[in-house]
């Protein structure tokens, strides 16, 4: 699949693709022959990691009676909070694959809502019941059906913090750990080093990230950003996974591959233009380093949002890239120094911590082993049934009563005024 045809797509039809993906791919690995010697082994755990949007794999902790923690590749989402009983206020936190900022206009705001619905019903009514299948069928002596497996979940390490993502409400069981792949910069090779350090005017680095590939760039679009690097000043590294890029001018070195977190720490590295992942935009706040995003789909169009709110960089539409759209939007990061600024101070924040990531993710990870599961955190939501959680048999009933306390009120008034006016007409009458 070319991911950048994704791009085009809305919410409503990514939503059954990616729900489809997930749960072939969920039993892929369960089906896998290392994964099912692992399952009828006799190994023992004390305690089982899984990646969120997995439900299946889940029943791993259950069926070697171990505590469940989960790890969510992204922040807070609809996905993780139902598995903890975590609120989403859909007033300012949008839908991931959605994209709209925290301030939300009235027309997003319902977007958002009826999304979060649709995802729901999308969830409950398909994936979570063909996930219950592959636990029965992966999982012969696990009895518990899907909800119980995913209430079962002690803690939920977030890959996010409040210097990257939005703040949003959380429970006792939901740990930040965003950065937790963060390294200190390494030397950087020497061809690399040579046309950093060389670089008068600055470097701009280009990278599409691991999934998206540059070279499935359409025709067009290639030759824009061809045209738009050839004007530039500065040099250009752009990651590209062929050993030839034509028409390549002479200020831009390729690579297949980079050291992506060493180059970003070359104090030469003036501006990133990048997809919009979400490691890359923890490494473009990691460094202090000006960003613009072209994001193509997932959480991308979210975090290249996060991105402008928080004044460290600039979003371009894929379908919108042209030469003038371009260059202007490089022009003004690169000139205007509020980007730079700004940067600097959300790295700041991320660097501000009591704990690195990684020793807060070990931390929480044995805090589970030593409490065996640390029940204590689990909130009670998690035991309600979905009305009960909205609230909406008390809806009823307070509806109920108040609609008939204002019909007898209405009769008991027209009564009144009934009786109230019959004398006034007889008279009227007489006369």
């Amino acid at each position: 699949m070319n991911l950048f045809e994704m791009e085009k797509k809305n919410f409503f039809t990514v939503l059954p693709f990616f729900t489809t993906m997930m749960i072939e791919a969920c039993e892929r690995t369960l089906n896998h022959t290392n994964v099912q010697k692992l399952i009828h082994s006799d190994e023992k755990f004390d305690v089982v990691i899984v990646q969120f949007l997995n439900e299946a794999q889940q029943a791993l902790a259950t069926h070697f009676n171990a505590p469940l923690i989960l790890f969510s590749t992204i922040g807070a989402s609809s996905w993780i909070n139902q598995a903890v009983g975590n609120p989403q206020p859909l007033a300012y936190v949008p839908e991931t694959l959605i994209g709209f900022s925290y301030k939300m206009t009235f027309s997003q705001r319902l977007i958002n809502v009826l999304a979060y619905v649709v995802k729901l019903g999308m969830y409950h009514f398909y994936m979570f019941p063909q996930q219950d299948k592959l636990i029965k069928k992966y999982f012969p002596n696990v009895r518990n059906d899907i909800y119980d497996v995913m209430y079962n979940t002690s803690i939920v390490l977030l890959n996010s913090h409040p210097s990257i993502h939005q703040p949003v409400p959380y429970v006792p069981s939901m740990i930040d750990v965003g950065g937790l792949h963060l390294k200190p910069p390494k030397k950087l090779p020497k061809d690399l080093q040579e046309f950093l350090d060389n670089a008068k005017d600055g470097v701009i680095y280009f990278s599409l990230g691991s999934n998206l590939k540059s070279t499935l760039l359409p025709k067009e679009k290639r030759q824009i950003l061809l045209n738009t690097f050839s004007k530039l000043k500065e040099k250009v590294l752009w990651k590209w996974e062929e050993d030839i890029l034509p028409g390549k001018p002479p200020n831009v070195h390729i690579a297949k591959w980079l050291p992506q977190q060493d180059v970003l720490a070359h104090p030469n590295l003036k501006l990133f233009i990048t997809h919009g992942g979400l490691l890359s935009t923890t490494e473009i706040i990691y460094h202090g380093v000006p960003a613009l995003a072209i994001p193509i789909g997932g959480d991308q169009k979210l975090n290249a949002q996060q991105i402008v709110n928080q004044g460290i960089g600039l979003t371009i539409n894929f379908q919108e890239i042209t030469e003038e759209a371009l260059i202007k939007k490089i022009n003004q990061l690169l000139t205007n120094p509020k980007y730079l600024k700004n940067a600097k101070s959300r790295s700041d924040f991320f660097h501000d911590r009591l704990v690195s990531p990684l020793d807060t993710a070990i931390y929480w990870v044995e805090y589970v082993i030593r409490h065996r599961g640390a029940p204590h955190l689990r909130v009670a939501a998690l035991d309600l049934s979905w009305y009960q959680y909205f609230l909406l048999d008390v809806i009823v009933v307070v509806s109920a009563v108040t609609s008939l306390v204002t019909y007898v009120l209405y009769q008991i008034v027209k009564k009144i005024c009934s009786i109230c006016c019959k004398p006034q007409k007889q008279k009227l009458k007489s006369n």
